[in-house]
């Protein structure tokens, strides 16, 4: 399976970088990758075996999927890993100091669509929320 890999620097402490990474009230606000959609519902066990769930939907209501998985591994402030429903791995890594934080994503494709289209989709989510933390 081929392995995509995404990466943001932010300009904001570790800490509150996993905050807004992790807190369903941050998770609403920056998980989709344009603005005509949204994330209208997010729950986070962050707990290996513990779940998550995040509803993402067109603002017009054309269409919405339910994106969801169980975590492997969570080191605060370091490391999350996490399986998809489909047998698919995410690793994220936060790397930083107290000023800047890069966040790494690796992520098993999927065979549907495009490796660049899979890589342009997580890039703009992860734009999204590096906006998101450097404005909150």
């Amino acid at each position: 399976m081929e392995k995509i890999t995404v990466q943001t620097k932010i300009k904001v402490p570790i800490e509150k970088v996993w905050n807004c990474f992790t807190h369903p009230q941050h998770i609403t606000k920056w998980y989709f990758a344009s603005d005509d959609w949204h994330a209208p519902k997010a729950e986070n066990d962050l707990r290996v075996g513990g779940k998550f769930f995040i509803r993402m939907e067109a603002k017009d209501g054309s269409f919405g999927f339910d994106f969801e998985g169980i975590y492997e591994s969570v080191k605060v402030n370091e490391e999350i890993v996490y399986g998809l429903e489909d047998g698919r791995k995410v690793n994220i890594t936060f790397n930083g100091d107290d000023h800047t934080t890069t966040v790494t994503e690796i992520f098993d494709a999927e065979n549907i669509n495009p490796i660049d289209m899979q890589r342009g989709g997580w890039q703009a989510i992860l734009d999204n929320f590096k906006k998101h933390t450097e404005s909150h």
